[in-house]
């Protein structure tokens, strides 16, 4: 069974950096595309990342809301796909989830697309 385990939300303030993290158990992240998604209350699952694999290495996709703002990486060694979020902002408040792909290198926004999730972390960005 492939079971992915998110962990790292909390607590920031504005302008704060966070890293949560998405660890796989039952299957090799590095066979699958990984996607970051996040949903606030009240609003659907909103993609902002996603890692896929190209004959280039690792080439990764961000959603224009968090360009420059978040970086997705992979540690093969540790099985773990990291989202590292910088100068964060109340909007940015959510329940982060990551999902494998059914390939390694095809990203979609579509979140129906994505067959195993994690459970979420929840991160709240408050003063």
């Amino acid at each position: 069974q492939l079971l992915l385990v998110e962990s790292g939300g909390g607590l920031v303030q504005p302008g704060g950096s966070l890293r949560v993290s998405c660890a796989a158990a039952g299957f090799t992240l590095d066979s699958y595309a990984i996607a970051w998604f996040r949903q606030a209350p009240g609003h659907g699952r909103e993609g902002v990342a996603c890692l896929r694999y190209r004959s280039s290495g690792t080439s990764p996709k961000y959603a224009d809301t968090v360009k420059g703002q978040f970086t997705s990486s992979r540690d093969s060694a540790n099985n773990t796909v990291y989202l590292q979020m910088n100068e964060l902002k109340p909007e940015d408040a959510a329940v982060y989830y990551c999902a494998a792909g059914q390939t390694s290198f095809q990203c979609r926004d579509d979140s129906t697309w994505y067959e195993h999730w994690g459970q979420g972390t929840k991160v709240t960005v408050s003063s």
